[in-house]
């Protein structure tokens, strides 16, 4: 799992994006439960995600509405498959609206700029 916290405030709310390889739903479900085994994920107002995977694509909104959508057509644009990014936001007490979103592909952007390995498509990306 790559994990990078403390990468975005904005009024107050706090975001950081993980990720890692899943081959499958199963493997989707464990590196969830894995994540939120941290009480400080496990405490975060939401955990949206989404990933590509070999029977189709998953995602969950956790309950900020589209959000999962978001990184999914971010994943699909990037070609990566086989690999789940979750953006986890810490709700600071101000409603950002559409800007929310921004957050999220924000987050989902330094995921994809730093992380070590990723392999898109037929092609290895930003290897490290």
């Amino acid at each position: 799992m790559q994990q990078f916290t403390g990468i975005i405030t904005d009024r107050g709310s706090k975001y950081a994006v993980s990720g890692g390889p899943v081959a499958g739903r199963d493997d989707v479900k464990a590196f969830l439960a894995h994540l939120t085994r941290s009480k400080k994920f496990a405490r975060a107002s939401h955990n949206t995600w989404a990933a590509i995977l070999p029977d189709g694509p998953a995602k969950g909104d956790d309950g900020e509405a589209g959000a999962g959508m978001v990184i999914l057509r971010m994943l699909e644009r990037e070609e990566l498959t086989g690999h789940i990014v979750v953006v986890t936001r810490w709700y600071g007490g101000v409603k950002l609206g559409g800007d929310r979103f921004r957050r999220v592909q924000d987050a989902v952007n330094h995921y994809l700029s730093h992380a070590h390995g990723l392999k898109r498509g037929n092609k290895s990306h930003f290897e490290r």
